[in-house]
């Protein structure tokens, strides 16, 4: 078999599982960090716009300051997996840990709101790091059904403190719009308890190391390619709920704060009950990219035909429990094509794919909206492409797919 399609042997490739959940526990609360950013400050974007009102811009700058980091992530997660597979995953995790909390809490003591945008840049560089050695470590310490359910729980523990970080921007946000920033300080807090729990991980397995050595393999390019494209539209489908559920509840005319905030969090519970399901199933029974894909797409079929509270719910329940599956899957396939000397790079092409996909998934809804005649059926008709793509990947299972392509990605 040509290299670029010989499946890696990952039996070479987890030599420092370490002992206890202690090391799991610190990995799950570093992937949270990320999420701290793309949600905390939501609550206090109104109070933040009215401070800076005389600013030239400062209407369409203010809502930069949330999703600027997701951007930045997006553009430099590579080149943080390529310094994570050069200088090593631990030692890059603490020292983006403590500038994550540096560069997060810079806006308590800054008047300028450019430069608080350009601290928002910088916290997108350290998130690119954390996330990107996070995922890593969790696939250099464990390997089959255990990293499968600890990546599962990564999805789960992300959805869950999207709610929470979000009340808290809400609680700490109704004294003063600066005050939600000091939750950064929270790395100057972990990154210590990293550096003391978290091992150094090893290539090998202890006492493999007179072994014949595996043979070279080149990094594989195009089947990362096709699981990242996927991962880019499943990250729009992943964010759409939390990100527009406001707006189409305000356009069935319920606008109180509590309902919002009682709707959001059921939605969450519904994508950590996708993940809890994704650790139920044995790797050959879980459901395919396909049929996941199609239950995303009936979620948002019925939220965009919804002409009621309850109908709406229904449709955001659906379409997350799919997407509580789907993003697991589409990780889990993704670290199963890479070896650990590729591990850094993978990972950092895959999470850079997910949150470019979640910096895309507004401005996708927004230019559904005009085509499509409101937000309601922009919902409606995104819930037809994932239709569509789920079944294109079903057909394409039934014949060869080209090596790289999305469509072989799934296989």
């Amino acid at each position: 078999m040509p290299a670029s399609v010989v499946p890696p042997s990952h039996d070479h490739d987890h030599g420092t599982a370490p002992a206890g959940r202690l090391p799991a526990v610190v990995l799950m609360a570093g992937s949270c960090l990320p999420v701290l950013g793309a949600v905390l400050l939501a609550p206090v974007l109104p109070r933040m716009q009215d401070h800076f009102a005389d600013v030239p811009g400062s209407a369409a700058l203010v809502p930069v300051v949330l999703t600027v980091p997701a951007l930045s992530l997006a553009l430099l997660a590579p080149f943080a997996g390529m310094i994570v597979d050069r200088l090593g995953r631990k030692r890059l995790l603490i020292l983006a840990t403590v500038l994550y909390a540096l560069f997060g809490t810079a806006p308590l003591w800054l008047d300028s709101l450019h430069a608080i945008l350009v601290s928002r840049v910088l916290v997108g560089v350290a998130e690119a790091a954390i996330m990107t050695a996070c995922t890593t470590l969790i696939g250099d310490y464990y390997s089959g059904e255990l990293r499968d359910r600890y990546l599962a729980l990564q999805t789960m523990c992300a959805s869950a403190s999207a709610t929470l970080f979000f009340v808290l921007g809400g609680v700490l946000g109704a004294a003063d719009w600066r005050a939600p920033f000091w939750l950064y300080a929270v790395g100057l807090l972990l990154a210590p308890v990293m550096a003391r729990v978290l091992p150094a991980p090893l290539p090998l397995k202890p006492g493999t190391e007179a072994e014949v050595p595996l043979p070279r393999r080149p990094f594989p390019i195009r089947r990362m390619a096709g699981i990242c494209l996927l991962t880019v539209f499943g990250a729009v489908v992943f964010y759409t709920v939390p990100v527009e559920m406001a707006y189409l509840l305000d356009d069935l005319g319920t606008d109180s704060t509590s309902a919002i905030g009682a709707v959001t969090a059921v939605a969450s519970a519904a994508t950590v009950l996708g993940s809890v399901l994704f650790t139920r199933f044995t790797p050959d029974r879980r459901p395919r990219l396909p049929a996941l894909l199609a239950l995303c797409a009936a979620g948002f079929l019925m939220m965009g035909l919804a002409d009621s509270l309850p109908l709406l719910v229904a449709g955001a329940v659906v379409n997350c429990v799919g997407t509580g599956l789907l993003l697991p899957s589409l990780v889990t396939r993704a670290m199963s094509l890479l070896d650990y000397a590729d591990r850094g790079r993978g990972m950092g092409l895959w999470t850079a794919a997910f949150f470019l996909g979640e910096f895309l998934c507004p401005l996708v809804l927004l230019a559904g909206k005009g085509p499509a005649g409101g937000l309601a059926p922009a919902v409606a008709l995104l819930g037809v492409t994932a239709g569509g793509l789920a079944a294109a990947l079903l057909l394409t299972t039934r014949r060869p797919a080209p090596v790289g392509s999305p469509e072989s990605a799934q296989q």
